[in-house]
């Protein structure tokens, strides 16, 4: 069994190898970092989705600039669109699963504001619809994907395309790049 253990934490390793030694994804967390760093000094909010493991790391990334990081420092708004269970599933039995994002996107969205979109296979229909939405409305979207991007590929301001197919090696990857963003507006807002 520990040779299995190995084989993951090995796997796990050579992924976060190839996206160091990708210059274009490490440039890409740098604008990042400037667009949401630009957006929270503008009074505009950064918006999380994501279903299963990745709607738990959305809402983790939203709670490390709601609350803090590092820095002992003023709320930032962030926000995990997943959380209100009685909106959740009202809009999901009154209209579609699909549009549980969108609709939110659009009743709260405004120009300026950052969407942050969390799908390993970047297919998920209601992330695809919210950044449609968030297109329409000028708000920027980062998409976080597995290898191919999906259809968040062409919705993407800004796409972190893990070089990745297994799920686990995607995730644990989006939490990263989440985490390396969170750390960096901090510090660029709080230094």
């Amino acid at each position: 069994m520990s040779k299995k253990v190995k084989e993951i934490i090995e796997s796990s390793i050579a992924v976060k190898q190839h996206i160091l030694g990708d210059e274009v994804m490490l440039q890409r967390i740098c604008e990042a970092v400037n667009i949401v760093t630009n957006a929270f000094k503008n009074d505009n909010k950064v918006l999380f989705c994501g279903n299963g493991g990745s709607a738990a790391d959305a809402q983790h990334l939203a709670a490390e600039f709601s609350g803090r990081f590092y820095i002992d420092r003023k709320a930032l708004p962030a926000e995990a669109l997943h959380c209100n269970t009685s909106y959740l599933t009202a809009v999901a039995n009154d209209y579609s699963y699909d549009v549980i994002y969108s609709r939110l996107v659009e009743g709260t969205g405004v120009a300026g504001d950052v969407l942050v979109g969390l799908s390993t296979s970047g297919n998920s229909g209601n992330i695809v619809k919210a950044f449609e939405t968030a297109r329409a409305k000028q708000i920027i979207t980062i998409g976080l994907t597995g290898e191919t991007g999906g259809k968040m590929k062409d919705l993407s301001d800004y796409l972190f395309n893990v070089p990745s197919k297994d799920t686990p090696r995607i995730q644990e990857s989006h939490i990263l790049i989440g985490h390396i963003i969170c750390e960096l507006v901090e510090a660029k807002l709080f230094s």
